[in-house]
């Protein structure tokens, strides 16, 4: 029985990082599941033995993926009690997988407004526990900040989760070089050491608060 689990296990996580690839590239929407038993060499019926419509299958891929990277980050915060080391620890873990598993993440990112009723339900439960664990890092490192812990929770994951549209293994930097370049910008700003920051910088800048993309008065003007 064992041994049938597993090779069922194995055969899914196959299936799963085919369909991810796929969706990656053309797009949930796009993306059929003819696509993916081309892709598998699995059959339609064969394909249906493991998920029961395109739907499931795109919530598998997240489910897994949320999924390990939680059990991961619980594992390495697991005893550390300093929080900007257990910061440091999510963010390595985080962008580590992002740029080792690229089109998961690219799905991760792109698909998550696809998922529907309990599905979304289910991983968004599991992305609630990623930004409440960084949000609860990050007040405690800045316990009486005059910033939003909010703003900041999800300014560090925007900066983080946006890297896998402009990362390339071929010219960018080691994964460390990166992990410790966003750490530092983050948590010790851009600017040198005691570089001096005029007020004028921190004033707002004039005009509307809501400027539209489009001309007012039409096209004309």
């Amino acid at each position: 029985m064992t041994d049938e689990r597993s090779a069922y296990d194995e055969k899914l996580e196959s299936i799963l990082r085919t369909a991810a690839q796929i969706f990656a590239e053309k797009g949930y929407h796009q993306a059929s599941i003819r696509d993916i038993a081309r892709a598998t060499g699995v059959s339609l019926s064969g394909l249906y033995y493991y998920f029961n419509s395109k739907e499931e299958l795109l919530f598998l891929i997240q489910d897994h993926a949320f999924g390990t990277l939680l059990s991961n980050l619980e594992r390495l915060l697991d005893g550390v009690a300093e929080p900007h080391r257990r910061l440091r620890l999510l963010m390595e873990n985080h962008l580590r997988y992002f740029i080792a598993n690229t089109a998961e993440m690219k799905v991760l990112s792109h698909e998550a407004e696809a998922l529907t009723g309990d599905f979304r339900r289910r991983v968004n439960g599991k992305k609630r526990r990623l930004t409440e664990t960084a949000m609860q890092i990050l007040q405690e490192i800045r316990p009486a900040g005059d910033v939003d812990p909010r703003v900041a929770t999800f300014a560090m994951f925007g900066m983080m989760n946006w890297l896998y549209n402009w990362h390339r293994a071929d010219r960018d930097v080691p994964v460390e070089r990166i992990v410790d370049d966003m750490y530092r910008i983050f948590v010790e700003g851009f600017a040198p050491d005691n570089a001096a920051v005029p007020a004028l910088a921190r004033e707002a800048s004039p005009g509307d608060a809501a400027p539209s993309i489009w001309r007012s008065g039409g096209a004309d003007e």
